[in-house]
């Protein structure tokens, strides 16, 4: 994908790249938006809703392995492009949103 300073200029820089090393996650606040965790993989940064949607638990403290992050809780597997799980126990997929980066910054848009 181009980036283009238009659609950063929409996003919100949310950290430094070093900041995130690939294989690791963290976990954002932006007003009037539920946690967001933001994953680095060695295929991209992506972000999704940070609360499974089976149960209350933290997504940016789940396993993450290819493109896909494991529940810490139930195991629930969600992708990290779609949101979508990929079995029991969650059936609900969770909230993507566009990540970026952009000159060694992450930006973030959150989806409405």
């Amino acid at each position: 994908m181009t980036v283009t300073s238009q659609s950063v200029s929409a996003a919100v820089a949310v950290a430094n790249l070093d900041d995130l090393p690939v294989g690791e996650s963290m976990t954002v606040d932006l007003p009037g938006q539920p946690r967001i965790a933001i994953f680095n993989t060695a295929d991209g940064v992506y972000a999704i809703d940070d609360t499974c949607t089976h149960q209350d638990a933290s997504l940016a403290d789940g396993w993450v392995e290819d493109c896909a992050v494991e529940c810490p809780l139930h195991e629930a597997c969600f992708d990290l492009r779609t949101g979508v799980p990929n079995g029991p126990p969650a059936k609900t997929p969770v909230r993507t949103h566009d990540a970026q980066v952009v000159d060694g910054h992450i930006f973030l848009t959150p989806s409405a």
